[in-house]
């Protein structure tokens, strides 16, 4: 009875073992890369949600877009995304920090 139970125990401890190890590897591969550029996405910023200031020049601050989805505010994104999202326009690209 003993040496069944060590068993199953050691087949369950096995079993959630390979479970962990598995969801960390799935984890990992979801990662994407470091994006090498960004992209100035305009018409997808959120009221208040964007990054710096607006394409027409009417304010030079982030977070001060008064409506969502304004052709004039914008927020970075990865590049080769922005046009994947609707509503999305390039208005410039630059390169990532390092």
């Amino acid at each position: 009875m003993k040496d069944r139970k060590a068993i199953i125990h050691s087949t369950l401890a096995g079993i959630l073992a390979a479970g962990s190890v598995l969801a960390v590897g799935q984890a990992q591969a979801a990662v994407p890369d470091q994006p090498k550029e960004w992209e100035k996405c305009a018409g997808i910023a959120k009221a208040g949600m964007n990054d710096c200031g607006s394409t027409d020049g009417k304010h030079a601050c982030a977070g001060h877009a008064t409506v969502d989805n304004a052709d004039t505010e914008w927020v970075y994104v990865p590049k080769g995304t922005c046009t994947k999202i609707t509503g999305g326009v390039v208005v410039a690209v630059k390169p990532a920090k390092k």
